[in-house]
């Protein structure tokens, strides 16, 4: 446990969410003291956090039960008073009225329609904003193919699937009913599949202000990163496109007309004809490493700020950031081995030694920054090939010691 660094007016924060490492860094730069509940716990968010505790939760549904005084009892352990709360990903619902302190997002009712695709489809069509069109169940007999199936709400691309067919429309429904009992049809979004170049817009919202901060290319199933063909495996800013003006002007408008405070982002496909609207995260996004690093902005700070009634100025980018999530294509135990391999990487969520990896999760993040959108790519790409050969040698070896059975 640090302690915190003295500043005047400096706030105690709790960020809680199911992945807050890049959240709570970005506070413990800005000078405040931050505690941490997720489901990771990663060695570098530790290392930035006044304290941390685990979150025992593995799916949306697990976190949308997860009783109040649970997080208040957690909260006390820490041994802080807090001035706020900062929700991350999967808890960006927290009910404000639970709490002792202000939690710092937008209100659950914005969050909810902002959040699910299937309300998100009605308000875009309202407004006149390019969208794909979205089926319902009712409407089977009527799709015109290929479509993509999607959680209604969250998932992170992980549980995407593209059905060119009905009957790859059917297998693909069944599929994930086994994966979660939850995805019943009607917590499936059907949607036109199209193509493009996956990116977003990130801003920064007050009540009546809205700014885009950044543009990002989103690198979406990247092969050298992971073997999920529409898992989120990072992004690049800025992502340099002659539709970047209309995208960040859609994506001011949108959030307006939602309601929503702080930071949030509106996702995009980069089309022939221009940019598509795809959804919207109404939080802090997988993109606030590669804003900072290439702007040199502090998103949490300016978080703050939205609720003050306080936006920046609109941040340049000064050089290329790119972020890689390398994701594990088995199941891998932490040792000291593999924690250095990972370390002498420009790297970041970086596991605990002596936790386990499943399958398909992240493993870590990898990070370049160069004067050109390739070389940082590239960089990442070498990084991932020295993590992943490692892996694999020592996997040929058979030295074990990527198991919890090699330990000793």
């Amino acid at each position: 446990m640090k302690n915190p660094e003295k500043r005047e007016n400096m706030q105690n924060i709790l960020a809680i969410g199911f992945d807050t490492r890049n959240i709570v860094c970005s506070a413990s730069r800005a000078g405040y003291a931050v505690c941490s509940i997720d489901a990771f716990r990663d060695l570098d968010l530790q290392k930035c956090a006044y304290a941390s505790a685990l979150l025992e939760c593995r799916t949306s549904s697990e976190l949308h039960q997860l009783d109040p005084r649970w997080i208040i009892a957690q909260m006390n352990a820490f041994g802080l008073d807090f001035d706020a709360i900062v929700p991350g990903s999967g808890m960006e619902m927290l009910d404000p009225g639970s709490f002792p302190c202000p939690v710092l997002a937008s209100c659950p009712d914005a969050v909810k329609e902002a959040s699910n695709k299937l309300h998100l489809a009605k308000k875009l069509e309202a407004l006149g904003m390019p969208h794909p069109h979205c089926y319902s169940p009712e409407e089977l007999d009527d799709i015109e193919y290929p479509v993509i199936l999607k959680p209604a709400s969250g998932g992170g691309g992980i549980f995407n699937r593209v059905a060119k067919n009905r009957q790859e429309l059917l297998s693909a429904l069944e599929e994930l009913s086994r994966l979660d009992p939850e995805f019943a049809e009607k917590e499936v979004v059907i949607q036109e599949f199209l193509e493009g170049i996956p990116s977003s817009v990130s801003l920064l919202s007050t009540n009546n202000q809205a700014l885009a901060i950044a543009v990002n290319e989103q690198l979406i199933g990247a092969p050298w990163l992971s073997r999920l063909p529409f898992a989120y495996c990072g992004n690049v800013t800025p992502f340099k496109t002659a539709h970047a003006e209309e995208m960040e002007a859609l994506a001011e408008e949108l959030v307006l007309e939602l309601g929503l405070l702080g930071s949030n982002g509106v996702d995009f496909l980069a089309t022939e004809k221009g940019p598509v609207v795809l959804e919207v995260n109404p939080r802090f996004q997988g993109s606030l490493d590669t804003i900072e690093m290439s702007t040199k902005i502090n998103l949490f700070e300016a978080h703050i700020g939205c609720f003050r009634g306080e936006l920046p100025e609109k941040p340049e980018a000064k050089l290329f950031a790119a972020r890689g999530v390398l994701y594990s294509d088995r199941e891998l135990f932490i040792d000291r081995k593999l924690m250095n391999v990972i370390l002498k990487e420009k790297s970041a969520d970086i596991p605990s030694m002596g936790t386990v990896t499943e399958p398909d999760w992240p493993l870590t993040s990898l990070f370049a920054c160069a004067s050109t959108r390739d070389e940082a790519i590239l960089s990442l790409e070498r990084g991932a090939e020295r993590i992943k050969t490692f892996i694999a040698n020592q996997t040929k070896e058979g030295r074990k010691p990527l198991n919890p059975a090699g330990k000793a």
